[in-house]
Formats: C-alpha cells, sequence, structure tokens
C-alpha cells in the first residue's frame, strides 16, 4: 500500500510560497499550532503507528488510491489534524485546491475512529451526525460523490437534498436515517420547515463556497439553519471560502467559537489565474464563433475534455447542437438531464460541454484539457473561475478567449487575474487541414487490406486517366475522408471564412477610423469601400486593419501603388486598439482625436489631445 505522505507534496518551493500566504492562527494556542504545522509536513496518513491524521480503516485508504491519490494538498494536510481535534475552522483556499478532502477525510476518520464515534448515532431513523451547505445543486451533488465513495467505503451512508427534485424522495431517506445530510440552503431549509430534519444528534456543519452563497442570496436561509441547532458547543462548524467578505466574517464571529482555527492559502493577494493553465485570447467576431470553435477544439483539446462558456442558454444550446457528440448544461435543462449531462461527461461518454455560469466554479471534473470562453466575461473573477477549470490538481490545461477588440478590454483582465494573454489569430483552415489530414492517413493505414480488391481496379484507372501524381491523388483522397472538399480562407481579425486581413499604412498616425476611410477613398471606388469589414486601429497608431473577402483581395492590393500607401495581407496580426484605448488612448482625448498647439485639436473635437505644440506630420498645426 503506497504511503500518502504530506512531505511528498511540501517541496522546499511550496514552503517557501506557504510562508508567504499562508496564516494558520489560534488567539489561545497559536505555539502549539505552530507545532503541529511543523509534524504535518513529516505526517504520514498511512502509518498506523501515528496517533493522530492517519486514516486507519483500510477500505478508505483502498478507496483513495484507488481514485489516484496518494499524496495530500497543503489545505488538506493543514485541516487534517485541527478538524480531528474538534476545533471550529475557518478555511481559505482556491478553487481547483483539493478543499472538498479537507474537510471529507477527517470527518469521516472522525465519525469512524475519532471523539465523534461514540456520540454518533445508528440504527433506522438516525438522526444526521453531520450537515453540508453548498450553493448550486452541482456542487452539493458533487461532494455527495465523494461522501458516497470514501464514506461508503467504511459503512458511511449519505443523502443529497436541492431543488427541482422530488421532496417526497428526500423525505424517505430522511426517515430511514442517514449519517451525513449535504444540500442547498433553500432546500434544507424547506425540509427543516417540514420537520423533516432532526439536528440533537449533528457533530459537524460544514459550509463551502459561502462567498458564493452570498452572491447567490442564501443568507436569510443560511442562518435560519444554523440557528436550529439548539447546543452548538456541543458541534463542530467549518466554513470554507475563497474570500471573506463582512458577511462571511458575520458568519464566522456569531456561529462559531471563538477559539476556532484559520488556516489561510490565499492571504492578501488578490484572486489570481492558474499558473498552470495557457492563456490564449483569438480575435472573433459573434457571427464567426460557430466556424472557428471546431478548429480551436481540433487545435488544442489534445483529445481531452473541453468546457464551452456562453453567456446565453439559446447558444449554448445551438453550440452544442453543432458540435458533435457536444452537451448543453444551463439553467433551463431540467435537474434530472443535467444530473445525466454531468454524468456522462465525468465518465468519458462525451467530451465537449457547453455550459453557462452553472458549470463556472467549484465544479471539479478530471482531465479538462480545454476551456473556450466564446466572450469575455462581464467580471475579472468570472473569467478566473471559468479558466479554473482546466489546470486543477497540478496538472496544465488551455483556456482560450475570443474577443472582439472593439468591445473588449483585454488588458483590465490581464492587469487584475495576473495573466499574460498569448495574442495569436484563428487556426487557419490550411493549417487545421493538415492535421486532418495526419488523421485521416492513421485511420486509412488501419483499414483491413480485404478492402484492396474491391477498390483496386477503380484506383488503377484513375492512376491512368489522371493528369495527377500518385501522391497528389492520394492527398486528394485523404481529405474526402476529413470531410474536405475545398481549403478556404479565414480572416485574421474577425475569423470569418473567405475573408482576408489587410493593413492599412500611409507613411503617418492613422487616428480614427474616418481617417483610414479617407485615404481608402483616395484610391478605391466607393462601392468598394463599403465592403471592408471590422475596421479597426492598430495599438501603436500607425495602421488600420480590415477584412475583405477573398474575391476583392486583388482590387485592393492594387492601391498599394497609390503615392504613400502601404497594403499587404497580414501574416500575423499585430496588437489591436482595445474599447477604452481607442475612446481615448495615446492618440487623442476622450473622443481619439490628435491636438494642435492649444490642445483643442483640428480632429478632436475641442477635447484635449496628447500633448499641445507637438503636431504628427502635416495633420497637427505648427
Amino acid at each position: 500500500m503506497p504511503a500518502l505522505v504530506v512531505s511528498e507534496i511540501m517541496t522546499s518551493e511550496d514552503s517557501k510560497e506557504l510562508k508567504k500566504k499562508m496564516k494558520i492562527d489560534s488567539r489561545s494556542d497559536s505555539d502549539e499550532v505552530k507545532k503541529k504545522d511543523k509534524k504535518r509536513k513529516a505526517l504520514n496518513l498511512y502509518d498506523d503507528n501515528e496517533e493522530n491524521g492517519s486514516l486507519k480503516q483500510m477500505p478508505l485508504r483502498e478507496a483513495l488510491v484507488a481514485k489516484g491519490i496518494n499524496a495530500l494538498f497543503p489545505i488538506q494536510a493543514l485541516t487534517f489534524d485541527t478538524i480531528l481535534d474538534g476545533s471550529d475552522l475557518v478555511g481559505r483556499a482556491r478553487t481547483g485546491q483539493g478543499k472538498t478532502l479537507a474537510f471529507v477525510l477527517p470527518i469521516l476518520e472522525s465519525l469512524i475512529n475519532g471523539p465523534t464515534k461514540v456520540s454518533r448515532k445508528t440504527g433506522y431513523g438516525r438522526a444526521p451526525s453531520v450537515l453540508l451547505l453548498l450553493p448550486t445543486r452541482e456542487l452539493a451533488l458533487q461532494v455527495f460523490a465523494d461522501f458516497e465513495v470514501y464514506g461508503g467505503a467504511v459503512g458511511i451512508t449519505s443523502c443529497c437534498l436541492y431543488g427541482n427534485s422530488p421532496m417526497g424522495q428526500q423525505e424517505v431517506q430522511l426517515k430511514r436515517g442517514v449519517d451525513i445530510v449535504v444540500g442547498t440552503p433553500g432546500r434544507v431549509k424547506d425540509h427543516i420547515e417540514r420537520g423533516n430534519i432532526d439536528f440533537r444528534s449533528l457533530q459537524f456543519r460544514v459550509l463551502d463556497e459561502v462567498d458564493e452563497m452570498l452572491k447567490i442570496g442564501f443568507v436569510d436561509d443560511v442562518e435560519f439553519i444554523l440557528g436550529k441547532v439548539e447546543d452548538a458547543s456541543q458541534v463542530q462548524t467549518l466554513l470554507f471560502s475563497a474570500t471573506l467578505p463582512s458577511w462571511v466574517k458575520h458568519i464566522s464571529s456569531k456561529f462559531l467559537k471563538p477559539d476556532k482555527k484559520t488556516v489561510d492559502l490565499v492571504g492578501d493577494e488578490k484572486m489570481k489565474a492558474s499558473k498552470n493553465v495557457r492563456h490564449i485570447i483569438i480575435p472573433c467576431t459573434g457571427s464567426a464563433r460557430s466556424q472557428l470553435i471546431p478548429d480551436i477544439l481540433r487545435c488544442y483539446s489534445s483529445g481531452g475534455r473541453t468546457i464551452i462558456f456562453t453567456e446565453t442558454r439559446g447558444y449554448a444550446s445551438e453550440l452544442a447542437g453543432i458540435l458533435p457528440g457536444a452537451r448543453a448544461l444551463h439553467g433551463e435543462i431540467q435537474q434530472p438531464q443535467r444530473e445525466i449531462t454531468l454524468s456522462g461527461f465525468r465518465s468519458g461518454k462525451f467530451l465537449t460541454l457547453v455550459a453557462t455560469n452553472v458549470a463556472a466554479r467549484g465544479l471539479d471534473i478530471d482531465n479538462v484539457q480545454l476551456i473556450i470562453q466564446c466572450e469575455p466575461p462581464r467580471d475579472v473573477e468570472a473569467y478566473i473561475h471559468r479558466s479554473g477549470r482546466t489546470g486543477r490538481a497540478g496538472n496544465t490545461g488551455v483556456a482560450v478567449m475570443l474577443y472582439d477588440p472593439k468591445k473588449s478590454n483585454i488588458s483590465k483582465i490581464e492587469r487584475e487575474s495576473g495573466v499574460k494573454f498569448e495574442h495569436l489569430s484563428a487556426p487557419q483552415p490550411a493549417d487545421v487541414a493538415k492535421a486532418a489530414g495526419k488523421e485521416a492517413a492513421e485511420a486509412v493505414a488501419e483499414i483491413s487490406d480485404s478492402v484492396i480488391p474491391a477498390f483496386k481496379a477503380a484506383a488503377e484507372e484513375l492512376l491512368h486517366t489522371s493528369e495527377l501524381s500518385p501522391a497528389e491523388l492520394l492527398a486528394k483522397a485523404l481529405a474526402k475522408a476529413a470531410g474536405y472538399s475545398e481549403i478556404k480562407s479565414r480572416s485574421l481579425l474577425s475569423s470569418m471564412e473567405n475573408c482576408v486581413t489587410l493593413l492599412l499604412e500611409c507613411g503617418r498616425p492613422i487616428f480614427s477610423p474616418s481617417f483610414a476611410y479617407n485615404v481608402l477613398r483616395g484610391f478605391l471606388p466607393e462601392d468598394k469601400v463599403e465592403l471592408i469589414k471590422g475596421l479597426t486601429l492598430t495599438a501603436d497608431g500607425k495602421g488600420a486593419v480590415f477584412d475583405v473577402s477573398s474575391d476583392e483581395l486583388d482590387t485592393f492590393l492594387a492601391g498599394k501603388n497609390a503615392q504613400g500607401v502601404s497594403m499587404e495581407v497580414v501574416k500575423e496580426l499585430p496588437r489591436l486598439q482595445e474599447k477604452d484605448q481607442a475612446r481615448g488612448g495615446r492618440f487623442g482625448g476622450s473622443h481619439g482625436g490628435f491636438s494642435d498647439r492649444r490642445g483643442g485639436g483640428r480632429f478632436s473635437g475641442g477635447r484635449g489631445g496628447r500633448g499641445g505644440g507637438r503636431g504628427y506630420g502635416n495633420f497637427g498645426r505648427r
């Protein structure tokens, strides 16, 4: 049996980082906690000779090993003894840091071998020993599944209470008696009001993702439930939250014991995105998403699970209908179907899940390789939670976000999330086709030789009648096998197919879209100028990029012979002005114009530009 050793995950780098981030605090016995913290680093949880912190139950050990768990994460190591000692606890940890097992394991150990073993009720109709509250049905089902696996290994029973599920079935489970109740605040409150839950035997109450409960609006329900425990001194309360807003602090002060302990893996740092994730952004208009996303899947999913986040339920369903084998997950889908969908995604029956924010926080699904966000979320925290669905538990992953430069402020997300985005263009159809060709070639090589006689005559006739070489004919056959009849061009700016992106420069700063259009009208007829799509200024202010139809490319390229004008097909998209920069960036005031000597500016609408007295070429007054 492999040993579950805390020191396996506490490397020297981890120790240095933890000293900066981690706070373990107790007003009454901080020295004792420090000693225990030091002991934890060498603690062997599978060592039967250890008096504290070892898992005595062989079935529980086997269940952990079966799940591939051979080492603890810091939050698990730091909470194990504290919970076994009977202390109330406030735990702060980011999503993906193993928070669930931080309370599941010590609670189970306590119920079977610890101080609560004697007082735990058994038999038919027994009242629960543990109550665990979570903000959403999906999270409740996820934690319930962990208690089913690990608790079931040692004879501990659980039930899960949540809305949009038959009340009668839940009442039957409670009447028969369970050891652990997992649920959402609204449904747990309903059962309390119906007299279905008896808290007189309660040993533990756990609140997970407490800050999210506040956001959803469960304040009154949570306080109602916690207030139903008559003698809180006999109950151990564990509270876990990534952040500590004022209400969470209020709950901690009101319902936890004064000598509560705190384990903090967050500290004073702002929430940051995972460093195990490759963060990519690709410019894309809304109309091009459905064309682009299948190619992103092919290029970045590595055959693993993918979660695609959309802002609306309708688009989630639409996109799931387009992508082969994908399933949608959102609030309009009935709860039984949502459970089937999540179960199928976890088990690998399908590999692409298209979801709204219902799946954005807390869900722990193994081996999610790729996250696609169809547009930037409304706040930075949402980006962090969404991209945090991959790169979990020490694994790596890829997070791709599509954005419209005219509508998005990528710099803000970078600044506040701590990521450095890779600015990439959409995968080009030719590159995607090459990848598809390799897959088709591998598939052809695996076909049984028994098919050759049936197709050999047709193949020989094709070789004799075609002017193409055998390799060229085989290439066309592979293209057909991969589903290609032609290779289309794709815009680097909008990701639209059959479009080409051009870069316009005129030897002087291009300070507004209208100025760029005026330059184009100098050598193109108006009907051609009207065909331009998505004109956007470059971040350096020296040029503008735009899309034209592939059929019109030659007409536009002819304009590069105009005096002082440079026009070329973009091979790599330059950095573009973002929404805020375009409104009032380096080339003007709030209207983005240039200034003249007086700071008013001929092109700035009278609002100050970049420094009076410094004209730009022929466009500022000297």
